[in-house]
């Protein structure tokens, strides 16, 4: 068994180093840990930067979508990643969820649930507990801003629908999408959600808005009320 305390990542074949594999191939051919063994920048004694960073994806099942679930102390917990190590790496996870949402904004036109839900599901899907978001959009269905309206704790958030017809009339929005998640993973609507619901149909009505949808999002789930039939 190779010692990592003595053999360098100067040692390795260029092909296996991967600042150099990166420049060589892209960054495209890097695996999930050679990416993260970039962030943290070093090893610990016994093991690379790499191994280091298996050991890490090894942590949440070899997936991405889990390892956003991690907070600082669950990482910390690691031998060989202390806080710096656990907050780069926090940082990436939370840059990466930013930038697609970015992307959708930026390209997307709002035409079925599934586009509400590869908006939102990077935000949420594995959010420890709950926050509700709206959607504005304008005549042409096009996105003008998405808001926090609100955050709770697992099984619940308080909703203030003066706030959401607040932001509604001051972005000139022509009708409006209710988003949040249920970090149970069970994504059926409570009587609590269908009361919100209603409440801000009836409200935006009054003002010329349209609720289009209320999308509810479990990790890599989702539901429609507009495709359930109760718009």
């Amino acid at each position: 068994m190779e010692n990592y305390s003595t053999l360098t990542i100067k040692d390795w074949a260029v092909e296996d180093r991967p600042r150099e594999k990166l420049l060589k191939k892209g960054v495209q051919t890097l695996s999930d840990a050679e990416i993260i063994a970039l962030l943290i920048g070093s090893g610990s004694r016994n093991e690379s930067a790499v191994e280091l960073s298996k050991k890490v994806l090894k942590s949440a099942n070899n997936n991405l979508n889990e390892l956003g679930k991690l907070n600082i102390p669950d990482l910390t917990k690691l031998k060989g990643i202390g806080e710096a190590k656990a907050i780069t790496i926090l940082a990436a996870l939370e840059l990466g969820r930013r930038r697609k949402g970015s992307e959708i904004i930026i390209k997307k036109k709002i035409t079925q649930s599934k586009d509400i839900f590869e908006l939102f599901q990077p935000i949420l899907g594995d959010l420890p507990h709950e926050e509700f978001w709206i959607l504005l959009l304008n005549r042409s269905n096009r996105i003008i801003e998405k808001f926090k309206i609100s955050q709770g704790g697992i099984s619940g958030t308080v909703i203030d629908i003066k706030i959401i017809l607040k932001q509604s009339i001051e972005k000139l929005a022509s009708s409006i999408i209710l988003c949040h998640n249920h970090p149970s993973g069970n994504i059926n609507p409570s009587t609590a959600d269908d009361s919100i619901t209603e409440k801000l149909k009836k409200g935006a009505e009054l003002l010329d808005i349209q609720v289009l949808d209320h999308i509810i999002i479990a990790d890599i789930k989702y539901y429609s009320y507009a495709d359930d039939g109760k718009f």
